[in-house]
């Protein structure tokens, strides 16, 4: 078992989480429950799974959660991007540049752990 709140992917994944919550403000009302709800899930995502593979006994089964972590972090990053691409005066690519550092250090976690 990790202390997962000592991992800095954790923790750069809970200041870009923030970051994500605030960005949601940006968007209208009229889009805070379908575009706005899924980007925060997403970005909800990523630490969680961080935390729960952390949780869990073996090296397989974190690595399994870190995939999954992975895979939310993509889903996120192509809804920034449709996020940036609709509302124009939304600029999501500070978020999409500490996403990419994010990912970066999951897919080399996941081959530490698969070792």
């Amino acid at each position: 078992m990790h202390n997962f709140k000592d991992l800095e992917v954790w923790q750069k994944s809970i200041v870009l989480c923030k970051q994500i919550y605030q960005l949601g403000e940006q968007i209208p009302k009229d889009q805070k429950y379908s575009l706005t709800d899924q980007i925060q899930r997403c970005a909800v995502s990523i630490p969680s799974n961080i935390a729960e593979g952390a949780g869990r006994g073996t090296k397989k089964s974190f690595a399994h959660f870190i995939q999954i972590a992975i895979g939310s972090s993509f889903e996120l990053e192509t809804q920034l991007i449709l996020a940036q691409q609709i509302y124009t005066d939304i600029t999501t690519d500070q978020q999409i540049s500490q996403l990419n550092e994010i990912q970066r250090m999951l897919v080399g976690m996941k081959k530490w752990l698969q070792k």
